[in-house]
């Protein structure tokens, strides 16, 4: 493989690794997988938590079935894709029951409930099925962390305004009165609305400053 070939790769592994954190990110332009995330973006602990969770069952459920693709009937694909997924939650599940209990109670069910995720299994599907695998580790390492930042950023504002503590640590001080709201469903509902008005706004402007560039260019 020659210089120009490599490079060539190196682009396209940039650009999938970045769709996943930007341009297809999982909750903010995709919106899949939106009922466990805002159940569990009630704490900053909760919400890397859940995000690393995922972003591991995601990298290994697409690094192993793009190695074995083309050994994959594609008659029993699904179920096949079901068991590697649930293989690698059930290996999450244990790590977080052993090590992080007080994490591992927090989430309960949603991190048995991944191995159902739409995200990992439309990953799986779409992608990993069908590419190399060193696209698909771009993909998975993508989708997770674009997946995790904003899961972050919600509980950030919701465990700071809900609670006046980020990581259960008070920040705002003890004449802070916390405002309820943002500890409840709704206040999930209207943190995220915020992001995805915030990932609109910005591809407005990033598509702007291009027409931009483009007019001058013709000029």
């Amino acid at each position: 493989m020659d210089s120009r070939q490599w490079r060539y790769k190196l682009k396209k592994i940039g650009q999938i690794f970045v769709n996943g954190l930007v341009n297809e990110n999982p909750l903010l332009v995709l919106m899949i997988g939106l009922c466990s995330s805002l159940a569990v973006t009630t704490s900053v602990a909760n919400g890397i938590g859940m995000g690393l969770s995922m972003t591991f069952v995601l990298l290994m459920s697409e690094l192993v079935i793009s190695l074995f693709k083309n050994l994959i009937p594609s008659s029993v694909r699904i179920p096949i894709f079901i068991i590697v997924i649930a293989a690698f939650t059930t290996i999450i599940d244990y790590v977080l029951q052993a090590y992080f209990p007080a994490l591992s109670k927090a989430m309960g069910v949603f991190i048995p409930l991944i191995v159902v995720n739409c995200i990992i299994m439309g990953r799986v599907e779409a992608f990993s099925s069908k590419q190399p695998v060193v696209y698909s580790v771009a993909d998975g390492l993508g989708m997770g962390l674009g997946y995790t930042w904003v899961l972050a950023g919600i509980s950030l504002i919701r465990e700071l305004l809900g609670n006046g503590s980020i990581l259960d640590i008070p920040v705002l001080g003890e004449n802070y009165q916390p405002i309820l709201f943002f500890t409840l469903p709704p206040g999930g509902f209207f943190v995220f609305s915020l992001f995805i008005s915030l990932g609109l706004y910005i591809k407005q402007r990033q598509s702007r400053a291009a027409v931009n560039r483009d007019k001058e260019g013709c000029c």
